[in-house]
């Protein structure tokens, strides 16, 4: 996966949705808000603290907001993209610059600047322990390169590696599941990388 290093190269990258995405920047634009590149997406930022990003997916151009569980949300716009997951980022899909209803954005916009300006914001929950299943922990001790490429990934992605043999209940399970995922370490893949 590339990223965008300037803004002009995500907006050419996602021409598909450069309307909708060109609306939503001069939205945030027309604020006091700071424009930056991070994770290869535009963000805009308050004294160096992130507010609010536009990307682009397969089925809709979205505004996401950091703290978007702290917002007002009277038009019912703001979507927890992963249930479960996701503590305070919220976000907007539109699939149509027609969607896209500037004074309505304005507010929410603006009801983040002020959150963030208040020093609101949710402090998501420690993160959950990594419990390393028997089968991963051999290999990564008879192959040092496993070890070092494993522990070279974000928590999430360890996780991720570690519950997916661990919640296999059957040892043949279990050893498919490590010999399919060795090769992915080592490749610097993630365990879901098609869905990304």
């Amino acid at each position: 996966m590339r990223y965008a290093k300037t803004v002009d190269e995500f907006l050419n990258m996602h021409s598909n949705w450069r309307k909708e995405l060109e609306m939503l920047r001069r939205i945030l634009l027309d604020t006091e808000m700071e424009e930056t590149i991070k994770w290869g997406v535009p963000t805009y930022t308050i004294n160096n603290k992130n507010v609010a990003a536009i990307g682009a997916f397969k089925s809709y151009a979205g505004l996401w907001f950091f703290q978007g569980a702290l917002l007002n949300d009277p038009h019912h716009l703001l979507i927890n993209a992963q249930e479960g997951k996701t503590v305070a980022l919220r976000q907007m899909r539109f699939q149509s610059v027609n969607e896209i209803d500037e004074s309505v954005v304005k507010s929410y916009v603006n009801d983040a600047i002020a959150n963030q300006k208040a020093g609101r914001e949710i402090i998501p929950p420690k993160k959950k322990p990594i419990v390393i299943p028997y089968e991963l922990k051999q290999a990564m001790l008879d192959d040092e390169g496993l070890k070092i490429s494993f522990e070279s990934y974000s928590h999430s992605h360890k996780r991720e590696f570690a519950e997916y043999i661990g919640e296999a209940k059957r040892a043949e399970t279990r050893q498919k599941r490590l010999e399919k995922i060795i090769p992915m370490i080592k490749e610097k893949a993630s365990l879901n990388d098609k869905y990304r």
